[in-house]
């Protein structure tokens, strides 16, 4: 028993490529049902060592459906079908990891750097960073500088040394970027707005990477060289405008000087490179 057409073609969907989709579709329209003409057509426009299975899969659910749809019916359920996907596969969460890969195609994962790289090379207007530590990362620098180079709002918000009251030993993150100058704006949590918890001041401890308020990296992952390569890390790149862009907008709230807790950083203080 054939499956039914539509289920066919969501997995066509799934497996043609764009152009492709549009290739079927447009071969569809010019006819009126199914038969080995269109069938052979259909074949020369499908790349790939498959295609005559994919199309005969294809040609017999629409042929033994009741009553079967005409053409322009099917070409039109197959462009709407990819429609969907492709919005849904915009929207999708990578999983990317530090250290150790994983085997096996159940478990497919991604780098951490590489996203994160990934991420600052498609932004447009805006990026918002976050980090606990900050060391190296001289790829990330990089992308950082193309980033200002586009015109690339930055904001840069960073864990402070103890001297400046924050609870990292020694520089604050903020001197792993102190080539960007004054083209960034950097933030930090002063002393007097963190709590004390049992004798210690609260950290500035959230990791995130997010570009126009479209795509943001989330994980355990600090800016640094061993985060970024070595460590066992572990974290998602969200694709979901609704979500980042809510995640953004807390940080932007905290982010108001002289109401907020982070406030931004005069360049007199800044570390110089």
């Amino acid at each position: 028993m054939s499956p039914p057409l539509a289920a066919v073609i969501a997995d066509l969907t799934r497996d043609l490529p764009p152009g492709c989709v549009a290739d079927w579709a447009r071969i569809l329209r010019s006819v009126s049902l199914p038969g080995p003409g269109v069938e052979a057509t259909l074949i020369e426009a499908t790349p790939g060592p498959v295609a005559a299975a994919k199309v005969e899969r294809f040609a017999t659910a629409w042929r033994t459906g009741r009553p079967p749809l005409p053409g322009a019916a099917v070409a039109l359920a197959l462009e709407v079908g990819a429609a969907s996907y492709a919005e849904q596969h915009a929207r999708q969460t990578d999983v990317m990891v530090s250290g150790p890969v994983s085997l096996g195609a159940d478990t497919a994962v991604r780098l951490t750097g590489s996203v994160i790289t990934e991420v600052i090379r498609g932004s447009e207007r805006s990026l918002l960073v976050v980090s606990f530590a900050a060391f190296g990362v001289a790829a990330v620098l990089a992308e950082l500088e193309r980033a200002v180079h586009r015109g690339v709002r930055i904001d840069l918000v960073l864990e402070s040394g103890r001297a400046d009251g924050g609870t990292l030993r020694g520089t604050g993150a903020e001197a792993a970027f102190a080539s960007l100058g004054g083209a960034v704006t950097f933030w930090s949590w002063p002393a007097p707005r963190r709590p004390m918890v049992r004798g210690a001041r609260a950290a500035m401890h959230a990791k995130l990477v997010a570009a126009d308020e479209r795509v943001a990296v989330l994980g355990s992952a600090n800016l640094t060289d061993r985060a970024l390569a070595h460590n066992i890390e572990l974290g998602v790149a969200v694709r979901d405008p609704d979500a980042v862009g809510r995640i953004v907008r807390h940080f932007r709230s905290l982010m108001r000087p002289g109401e907020g807790p982070l406030e931004p950083v005069p360049r007199a203080s800044r570390p110089r490179s």
